[in-house]
Formats: C-alpha cells, sequence, structure tokens
C-alpha cells in the first residue's frame, strides 16, 4: 500500500519511512503542503501521514483539500503535532482526518495505527450485497449510493432507477461504509465504540469523537435539514440511529 508522509523535519520523516519500509509499505515524503497536494494525485496514496505544523499550506489545509478533492480514492490521514490540548485533536477530527498522535511518539504506536486504519473495513460476513430502504439504495459489490426524493420504487434494484428525482451520493470510503452500516439495521441504536469496532476494527487507537466528525459530514450529504436530520438520529446518551422504513 500507498504511505504519502508529509512532514517537515527530516529526520522524523526519514524514520517513519525507515520504519513503515520494514512493513512492506511504499512511502513518500513530501516536506511541505503545496508540495503535498502535488503530489498526492499523481501518488494516489492509501493513507496519508500529515504533520500539523509544516510550511507552505499547515496540516489542516492539507487536510480539507484532500477531502475537497473528487476521486475514488480516498485516503485514511494520521495527524501528527506537538499540540496535545483537546481542541486541537477536536480541529483536526473536524476537518478530516481519521486519527491523532501528539509528538513524541513511538514508532511503534505509528505504524500499530497505520495498520488498525488500513485494516477498518465494512465486515458484512459475504452476505447481503444491497441494502434499501424508503429513499435509500446502497450496493455493496458495485460501491453505489443512491437517494431517492420520492422514495423507492419497484425495479430500482439490480441499476434500473424507479424514479427521476434519484441522485447518485458523493461518499467517501468512510461515508459509504457508515451509511451502509446504519442501512444494514434500520432502528437499531449503535454506541460510539460499536461503530468504532465496525468501521475501524478492534484495534482502534483514536478519539472516539470521531464518529460524532463522520456522521455530521454524512448528514451533510444525505440529509435534507443536516441540523434537524430526518434520517441519521441521535439517540441521547447513546449514540446514533438510522431511521427509515426498509424495503423488503
Amino acid at each position: 500500500m500507498e504511505i504519502l508522509i508529509v512532514e517537515d523535519e527530516a529526520e522524523i520523516a526519514q524514520l517513519i519511512q525507515l520504519y513503515l519500509e520494514k512493513e512492506g509499505f511504499s512511502c513518500r515524503i513530501c516536506r511541505d503542503g503545496i508540495t503535498a497536494l502535488q503530489v498526492f494525485p499523481e501518488q494516489k496514496p492509501d493513507l496519508v501521514i500529515l504533520d500539523l505544523m509544516i510550511p507552505g499550506l499547515d496540516g489542516l489545509e492539507v487536510c480539507a483539500r484532500i477531502r475537497q478533492r473528487p476521486g475514488a480514492k480516498d485516503p485514511y490521514i494520521l495527524m501528527l503535532t506537538a499540540k496535545g490540548e483537546e481542541i486541537d485533536r477536536i480541529i483536526g477530527l473536524s476537518t478530516g482526518a481519521d486519527d491523532y498522535l501528539v509528538k513524541p511518539f513511538s514508532l511503534r504506536e505509528l505504524v500499530a495505527r497505520v495498520r488498525a486504519l488500513l485494516r477498518r473495513t465494512l465486515r458484512q460476513g459475504g452476505q447481503t450485497q444491497t441494502y434499501r430502504t424508503q429513499h435509500f439504495l446502497i450496493d455493496i459489490e458495485q460501491r453505489t449510493a443512491s437517494r431517492f426524493m420520492d422514495g423507492v420504487t419497484e425495479g430500482a434494484i439490480g441499476g434500473a432507477i424507479g424514479s427521476d428525482r434519484a441522485e447518485a451520493l458523493d461518499l467517501t470510503t468512510l461515508e459509504f461504509e457508515l451509511l451502509a452500516t446504519f442501512m444494514s439495521y434500520p432502528g437499531r441504536a449503535w454506541n460510539r465504540t460499536q461503530l468504532i469496532d465496525k468501521l475501524w476494527g478492534s484495534n482502534f487507537f483514536g478519539d472516539e469523537r470521531v464518529v460524532d466528525t463522520h456522521v455530521a459530514r454524512l448528514r451533510k450529504k444525505i440529509e435534507p435539514d443536516p441540523a434537524n436530520p430526518t434520517f441519521i438520529k441521535t439517540v441521547i446518551g447513546v449514540g446514533y440511529k438510522f431511521e427509515d422504513q426498509a424495503q423488503a
């Protein structure tokens, strides 16, 4: 797998590269934000290790621009920083980072976090490949998701869209997996730990509030009014649940 390391401290960048290449990853180093954004579409990395304080454009701006780019490849982003305050973690996660590691850190921990991020998959058990509810259709195998403004009509499965008010949803990898997880059990209340285990796996090391960030991003793409969600509801004291009538 391809990893892009964006770190202006040469010694740290080289050590990260050394440890990751020993684990079988292919790495490329950039020393500033502008170069990273130039290299990104060429390398198409599976994961970006991104320092917060880098020249040119800082890590937050680079992270935001990567998330805004169209394309099939939506890399995982592990943010590095010397800042350990809670507000910095929240800002980093809200910008689109998937995990957060504070300097100084153990290189073994960094490798473990990289592996945990790259292992995360939507575990469907090889069974159902398609889920549909009244307003949504998701195909696991084709990795497509659609929203039906008037509800799903007969004949929508198999690619024939039964409404002229259907729209394809432009979801990142994680947003797709999150929506598929919700649609696999409509009405079920999920807590953050359960969602992390489902999407990231049991070896996740990061902040549980990363779930809130990605739920908010998904709501912006599927809800008529994200501030007053119709489909992804907050369950006070528990977490979240998806409400939309399931279709047989």
